[in-house]
């Protein structure tokens, strides 16, 4: 479950829509390692995400249907990571900080950093 604050944080990040009704963000499961990837259907695509952690931070790629479409995306702190409907892929993707506001680190990956997932786009 979000903290308040966090959900209030995310609601101003997630602003900007042309609708007023704050879409609905979902957690994507991970695991606390430096290195994972990972296969979830999303919006009926199925989607790849592999993170890495380097020294420099941690970094996302993303395949859809065996497709790569990004590749090594830093992940920070409630930074939308995809940005553009025309890379392909059927919504975003956002890190969270439960405690505060640092980037994420594979050290509390699905515990103090989430993955959250914001099916379709706005304009």
């Amino acid at each position: 479950m979000l903290s308040a604050t966090l959900q209030q944080s995310l609601s101003t990040t997630t602003q900007g829509s042309t609708n007023n009704t704050s879409p609905s963000l979902l957690t994507v499961p991970l695991t606390a390692v430096p290195a994972q990837t990972l296969k979830v259907s999303l919006s009926g695509t199925l989607i790849q995400i592999t993170l890495r952690q380097r020294s420099t931070g941690l970094y996302a790629d993303f395949d859809a249907n065996s497709t790569r479409l990004l590749s090594g995306v830093l992940c920070q702190d409630r930074t939308w990571l995809v940005r553009d409907a025309a890379i392909g892929l059927p919504g975003d993707f956002l890190f969270a900080d439960t405690q505060g506001q640092q980037d994420p680190d594979a050290t509390a990956l699905g515990s103090r950093f989430l993955l959250l997932y914001r099916p379709g786009w706005t304009s």
